[in-house]
């Protein structure tokens, strides 16, 4: 196999499984066990369930440890092309994203203490600490927005890099680029606009998929090492 291909199927691979398990924390277990306004709900679903919430703390801060790896297997792939463009790209995609995914497990841990009702929190009735759980969920959620800002801009220089590799399509690179501004018209208007934060993520989404697209075609038909080669040789 081609160190090309090979080194694109890492880089999907890694950015598959980063993807899958990070999806746990922020999509899956919000689904499952909070309900919108209901603190005492969202509480007594966390308390029954609380295996579950442990392991979406475990998959978030998993998915983002990993995410430190897969900007670097793309930046082997890619830094042939432009090498300050690539280390731009690990900039933005892990070194800023992997310590705020880190940072932010302390909220959902500090939310199940509230919930477990500890003997040094005796002092808060059952109401109050339920809130409070409540207050840390929603910290949670504004510290992934504010991170949902480095989700989109490490897009930038990664379409760029796509664009101009000449061995990965083009409209990859110019989907990731379109992607980048759907994840900052999202993660603004969450800051700015909560109110309209579910309907601008419905209409970002079919933008955003590009990460889905450029991770599959890494994995599955890898670089087209040929074509690149035929470009140079022109």
């Amino acid at each position: 196999m081609h160190p090309t291909v090979r080194n694109a199927r890492i880089a999907g691979a890694l950015y598959i499984l980063a993807s899958a398990i990070g999806i746990v924390r922020l999509a899956y277990v919000p689904k499952a066990l909070f309900v919108h306004g209901n603190a005492t709900a969202t509480a007594n679903n966390i308390a029954t369930h609380e295996m579950l919430f442990r392991w979406g703390i475990v998959c978030y801060l998993l998915g983002g440890v990993l995410w430190l790896f897969v900007p670097l297997a793309l930046y082997r792939l890619l830094k042939e092309v432009d090498q300050r463009l690539a280390v731009t790209m690990v900039i933005l995609g892990s070194l800023m994203q992997t310590p705020i995914f880190v940072i932010n497990t302390v909220t959902d841990a500090a939310a199940l203490l509230f919930v477990r009702g500890a003997d040094y929190l005796s002092i808060f009735d059952k109401p109050q600490r339920d809130a409070l759980a409540m207050l840390f969920l929603r910290l949670h959620n504004q510290l992934d927005m504010a991170n949902a800002i480095f989700w989109g801009v490490w897009l930038l220089p990664f379409g760029v890099l796509v664009y101009r590799s000449r061995f990965l399509p083009r409209l990859l690179g110019v989907w990731l680029i379109v992607g980048c501004f759907a994840w900052l018209a999202f993660a603004f208007t969450s800051l700015l606009y909560p109110a309209y934060q579910d309907k601008v993520y419905r209409l970002s989404q079919p933008f955003a998929l590009g990460e889905m697209a450029i991770m599959l075609w890494l994995l599955i038909r890898g670089a087209n090492v040929k074509r690149a080669a035929g470009a140079a040789a022109a």
